[in-house]
């Protein structure tokens, strides 16, 4: 990031290889559309060469490019662009499958059920799953990127998982 503050912008690529699929799964998990997903990454790689000069060294480069990623979501949503969280399709599920997490959920049954509950959690909660569990954000990153404690972050990661635990067994009920 050093070098592409000082107006390297072929550094831009090392940092675009490295974060492309992270981004672009954090948008799809929110539940953008695959297009939207990708034009949302590239908006965030965008704004990171137009804002390279405020990256303040010392900074976690991943809490900063995730507080850019959480910028880029929420013009989505003001600027009225089709949301719409997509049930899970195989292209979908590829994406998931490739995640760093590991699952337990080995059967399309669960895996559409977990799709439901992550749809119907409040987007706050939601986006805090996604980045501690899913983008493997530290708690100390999630809490400078938030702008809380770190102890107000395992409260909400707890609180969330908790209902979404909930939702889950409820769709099981059913």
């Amino acid at each position: 990031m050093r070098a592409l503050a000082d107006g390297e912008l072929d550094a831009a690529a090392v940092l675009f290889r490295r974060y492309q699929v992270p981004l672009f799964n954090f948008f799809l998990r929110l539940g953008f559309a695959r297009e939207m997903s990708e034009d949302l990454t590239q908006t965030v790689f965008e704004r990171v060469i137009k804002y390279r000069q405020s990256y303040r060294e010392g900074m976690s480069f991943r809490t900063w490019i995730y507080q850019i990623a959480r910028n880029v979501k929420a013009d989505a949503y003001r600027q009225q662009q089709a949301f719409l969280w997509e049930p899970l399709q195989p292209e979908r599920l590829e994406s998931l499958a490739h995640s760093t997490v590991d699952t337990t959920l080995d059967d399309s049954e669960n895996l559409a059920r977990l799709d439901r509950s992550l749809a119907q959690l409040p987007e706050n909660q939601l986006e805090i799953l996604l980045l501690t569990r899913y983008q493997q954000l530290k708690y100390t990153e999630v809490a400078e990127l938030l702008g809380c404690s770190e102890g107000a972050v395992k409260v909400k990661v707890f609180r969330a998982l908790q209902q979404l635990r909930n939702l889950f067994f409820a769709l099981e009920k059913q």
